[in-house]
């Protein structure tokens, strides 16, 4: 019979699938009746309804009923019928038997998982304790103090190690002199703790070893007495932390010296006043034990440079120990950077003793010169007389990596704060590079160290504080329609906004915003960039067209052909039958090319077609930019009423003029672009179009052509009007040669 009603369970499978969730009601049916059976029992007053008869089951029956739960607990009706037939049962006493059965073991199961759960609990907090006991015993082998780096500042680790193996040295001593010496032994073991306690703290207190998404996060503030405490951090263990920390203490020793020392470790560029370069002879001599020799198929740039730029020393290094700050005020050098980690946070207040790994590109104007690539660490120290000391290193030696192109020696910056909110700030770039590479038509700029060397870095640097300091709205110098401090903010925003989109394509830089695609030619660069419900630019596919090209002109005439409007329609397709017009001028900075202008363009063959231009133009002692873009009419009147400037849709293009031969000597006052040879200009041109206003649009080689033929058309005109002997008298001095040529 057990054998039939096993074959009915299983003929009858998928029955007992279909009613399987019927079961959880029959035990709550189960549950209903056993409550209501022990509210009577505990009402002995209340009259029954009924009486009820109660069986007991043999314990054949039972024995047979668990033997089939093992293999069903949830039995069907037919299952039932049977079972209930062999057993001589009642089918409504088995069906209740197995919803109690079921609510039993659902019980027991509940009872055992919660006492072995209760188990581990206890057996964790019992290791947590022995943990925490261990860790309050824990002490440094070396040093005595606390095992953890994050209960007490780097300085401080310092300290206990120096004054541990002076007392090394003390005992050593005394038990060579012996007894005659033995007071003198145990006086200079106090000399030395009286030393180790009037000693400066440290500034570096070793930070959390991880990656950090944001950069140093809140850090200001101070004690009761005012003096600035170490922030306390947890620590991860690393071996290579300790490499790193001792790296960026020779590096910081190594840049101060550089920045204090003269001849003759460093002369001066030609004979000239202005950029230094260093003597490596005599640097090898002087730091014989720093970084070792030079790498085998690489050569050295380095070069020196101090401008006094008209900010305090406490605005620049947040300038320049903020990732997110770093890389906009330079971002003509630094075309994408990030902070990998942050291994201190220093003290509180402010920036000093911050120590953070880092990893940076740099590039030129120009699709036709390589990036450089570096991973490095990044050190700031305030000294005692109040300057300010940052410095990088690169840490290929410690942590290889892919990243690097480049070995970046101590470089970086003292600031020295003057009077009036000023500081001096003597920079210096110290990099080997593969001697290997080629930079095309730039190589004597490069070369020259106008590419990356200190004197770029100052002359962006100045020229950022420059302009913040002069668009401020009480000082901001303008002329125009405009006349709310609102409205010119906007302007100023908005520009910025333009400048950076424009240089992330200008150059040969990867960045993660566009897609490199096949060019028409080796001297041309495109790219592509689709863009979807994204503010500030047009939705569709946009191409980005580059290239570089040699004009036998100076920079300061092409620069001012570039930049002024009386000259647009000669070379712009879109003001070649207009009337142009500047509306608004703000100055950002000293010399008269530094402007943001607002230039309106009226068609007169087409009203519909009128618009704004938005160009800025600035200009230093090594490069001159002039960067556009044309906005339509009504959103910009929407947006000078009070709206955002970041929702503008907008693409720039523009043109970066550097000097090809640079002759190294110090600018007359008021000038920006130094003189140079015969050979004139080096002009990177860059163009950003929509060519499709649909982002799932694709791209046709149709559409690539006449990309590259507007390039074309566009150069030749600037090329022939630039030298066009109707513009000699208002360009300047006689231009010295009309040709031009094209990498």
């Amino acid at each position: 019979m057990a054998d039939l009603v096993i074959g009915n369970r299983v003929e009858g499978n998928e029955m007992i699938m279909e009613e399987a969730p019927n079961n959880s009601s029959d035990d709550d049916q189960a549950q209903q009746q056993q409550q209501q059976q022990e509210e009577e029992e505990a009402d002995p007053n209340q009259p029954a309804k009924r009486a009820k008869r109660y069986n007991r089951h043999s314990e054949e029956q039972i024995q047979q009923m668990e033997e089939f739960f093992k293999e069903c607990p949830h039995p069907n009706d037919n299952q039932r019928k049977e079972l209930s037939k062999h057993l001589k049962l009642d089918p409504s006493q088995v069906k209740f038997w197995f919803q109690n059965k079921r609510t039993q073991v659902k019980a027991q199961v509940e009872r055992l998982n919660n006492q072995r759960l209760n188990g581990e609990i206890e057996n964790l907090r019992a290791e947590l304790e022995r943990c925490q006991e261990a860790l309050k015993k824990a002490t440094c082998p070396n040093c005595g103090g606390p095992s953890s780096y994050g209960e007490m500042s780097f300085d401080e680790h310092h300290l206990r190690m120096e004054n541990t193996r002076l007392k090394e040295e003390v005992q050593r001593l005394s038990g060579m002199t012996g007894n005659h010496v033995g007071n003198v032994a145990s006086s200079s073991y106090t000399n030395v703790s009286s030393f180790q306690n009037r000693m400066p703290s440290h500034d570096v207190g070793i930070g959390s070893y991880g990656v950090i998404p944001n950069m140093v996060g809140e850090m200001y503030g101070t004690n009761g007495s005012g003096s600035y405490l170490p922030t306390p951090l947890q620590v991860a263990p690393d071996p290579k932390r300790m490499m790193i920390v001792e790296l960026v203490d020779a590096a910081m020793e190594e840049l101060t010296k550089l920045a204090i020392v003269g001849n003759p470790l460093w002369f001066p560029q030609n004979n000239q006043l202005g950029t230094e370069i260093l003597n490596e002879d005599e640097y090898f001599r002087t730091f014989h034990s720093g970084f070792g020799p030079k790498l085998l198929g690489f050569k050295s740039e380095a070069s020196r440079d101090s401008v006094v730029i008209i900010k305090n020393n406490i605005n620049l290094m947040e300038i320049l120990m903020d990732v997110k700050q770093w890389s906009k005020v330079f971002c003509d050098i630094v075309s994408r950077s990030m902070t990998h980690e942050v291994l201190s946070q220093g003290v509180t207040g402010n920036y000093n003793g911050v120590l953070q790994v880092m990893s940076a590109e740099f590039q030129v104007p120009s699709p036709m010169v390589p990036t450089r690539r570096a991973y490095f660490a990044r050190y700031c120290k305030q000294h005692q007389d109040g300057s300010w000391v940052l410095v990088d290193v690169s840490l290929d030696d410690i942590r290889p990596n892919a990243i690097s192109t480049c070995r970046r020696r101590p470089s970086g910056c003292l600031i020295q704060d003057l009077s009036s909110g000023y500081s001096k700030v003597t920079w210096i770039e110290h990099v080997e590079v593969d001697e290997r590479t080629s930079y095309n038509l730039y190589e004597n700029f490069v070369n020259s160290g106008f590419g990356f060397g200190a004197k770029r870095w100052l002359a962006s640097l100045h020229r950022h504080c420059q302009r913040l300091a002069i668009t401020k709205p009480i000082t901001m110098l303008h002329h125009g329609v405009i006349t709310g401090p609102e409205e010119k903010q906007f302007i100023v925003k908005l520009a910025e906004r333009m400048k950076w989109s424009f240089l992330t394509g200008v150059g040969s830089s990867t960045a993660d915003i566009w897609t490199t695609i096949s060019p028409p030619c080796d001297s041309v660069r495109i790219m592509r960039r689709t863009s979807m419900n994204d503010p500030g630019r047009p939705s569709g596919l946009v191409l980005n067209i580059a290239t570089s090209f040699r004009l036998q002109i100076p920079p300061i005439r092409v620069f001012t052909f570039l930049r002024d409007v009386k000259f647009r329609s000669q070379w712009d397709v879109l003001c070649t039958s207009a009337l142009v017009q500047e509306k608004e001028h703000i100055a950002t900075g000293r010399d008269s090319g530094n402007c943001i202008s607002l230039i309106q363009v009226n068609q007169l063959q087409n009203e519909n077609q009128n618009m704004f231009i938005l160009q800025e133009s600035f200009t230093d002692a090594t490069g001159s930019y002039a960067i556009y873009a044309p906005i339509d009419v009504g959103p910009m009147n929407e947006a000078l009423c009070g709206g955002d400037p970041d929702f503008i849709s907008m693409l720039p293009s523009g043109f970066a003029i550097v000097p090809d031969e640079p002759i190294f000597s110090s600018p007359p006052q008021g000038g920006s672009i130094v003189k140079v040879g015969p050979r004139g200009s080096l002009i990177t041109v860059a163009f950003q179009i929509l060519v499709h206003n649909k982002p799932t649009g694709s791209l046709s080689p149709n559409s690539v052509a006449s990309v590259n033929n507007f390039l074309d058309f566009t150069m030749k005109k600037i090329k022939d009007s630039v030298a066009d002997d109707s513009n000699k008298h208002l360009l300047g001095p006689q231009i010295v040669s009309k040709s031009a040529t094209r990498c």
